[in-house]
């Protein structure tokens, strides 16, 4: 009986989007696992023709298929439109954002050990773009937390450990200063702890979670966050196993799912086919799981691992001359 196919959502995304996603879509293909791309434009280059970042079709397509896999999408800073990745998590309500972080075989960093998984709200704090000018030369900013998003991603990040067979959730938070805000964040994630009494629960004021993660990232296991906060510790904590080429991402809503590379889209060297694809590839590994195809999603892992043991196949982001293409070759032949 021939295996059932997945449609998916295919997302290539600004700048090196295109080209990274090509690699993932090759070591896809290679498991055997049946996908039917369907292909969609987002991105910078599609305002001028739909005169959003996002146009519906894209949301349509999400909604209708359940599962995306989206390369990076360049946003402008200062100006411009708005970020099309957060026009996505908010109009798909993709409310958490789960980035899991550790060591990669053969790739060396200053440490080892490295296993922990950031969960970031992923739809209101200071993200949610409320912005506007009081008086000339005077912005203000609307920081917006709500006892809704907070039950339910601290449910998620507390689910996520206990499936995970993870030890401990950290709530990371200012709640010293903004007593408020994330005061009625922490309220709300020492409720949900309540229900896990198997799983260890403390909190860690933000900034004390920076320097202590650049000390010693071995001491945490899972971290819950606000959108913000997650933001800033995420890219931090890829750095200590050497940076966003080889983290993955997700944003996960009740009934949709994006798979993402956490990095932008680069379009300094766009075209140059340096880039190093193994987010998205990882990206799409974890895609796989979630699609049912467990086996399959662990020989993606190993294949990386596997491939970058070799100095060959390491992309200059990890010390090599390996393209783009050599490195999707490397995984794609070890499967």
């Amino acid at each position: 009986m021939a295996k059932r196919s997945h449609r998916v959502t295919l997302i290539p995304g600004d700048g090196i989007g295109p080209e990274v996603t090509e690699a993932a879509v090759r070591v896809v293909e290679a498991t055997g696992v049946p996908i039917e791309w369907e292909p969609v434009e987002a991105g910078a280059d599609v305002i001028v023709k739909y005169g959003t970042a996002v146009p519906e079709g894209v949301l349509q397509s999400i909604r209708k298929n359940g599962v995306a896999l989206k390369g990076p999408i360049g946003t402008p800073i200062g100006e411009g439109f708005r970020s099309a990745n957060v026009e996505l998590r908010q109009a798909l309500d993709l409310y958490a954002c789960v980035r899991p972080v550790k060591n990669i075989p053969g790739v060396e960093t200053r440490f080892d050990g490295v296993d922990l998984i950031l969960v970031r709200e992923n739809t209101e704090d200071l993200y949610s773009g409320l912005e506007h000018r009081v008086a000339p030369g005077v912005v203000e900013s609307l920081k917006i937390i709500s006892e809704r998003a907070c039950l339910r991603i601290g449910r998620y990040a507390f689910e996520l450990a206990r499936r995970e067979g993870r030890r401990e959730v950290a709530a990371v938070h200012k709640a010293n200063i903004m007593k408020l805000s994330d005061g009625l964040f922490l309220e709300c994630i020492r409720r949900v702890a309540r229900g896990f009494p198997e799983l260890r629960y403390r909190e860690v004021i933000v900034d004390n979670c920076a320097m202590q993660l650049v000390r010693d990232p071995g001491q945490f296991d899972v971290l819950v966050l606000e959108n913000l906060y997650g933001d800033i510790l995420s890219d931090l904590s890829a750095g200590l196993v050497g940076g966003l080429g080889v983290v993955p991402g997700a944003n996960f809503g009740e009934d949709v799912a994006v798979f993402e590379a956490v990095h932008g889209s680069a379009p300094d060297i766009a075209g140059r086919r340096v880039a190093n694809p193994a987010a998205l590839i990882l990206s799409a590994s974890w895609m796989l799981a979630h699609l049912g195809h467990r086996d399959a999603a662990v020989a993606v892992e190993r294949a990386v691992h596997d491939a970058f043991r070799d100095p060959v196949n390491r992309p200059r982001d990890l010390g090599g001359e390996a393209s783009t293409d050599q490195v999707a070759d490397a995984i794609a032949s070890r499967l």
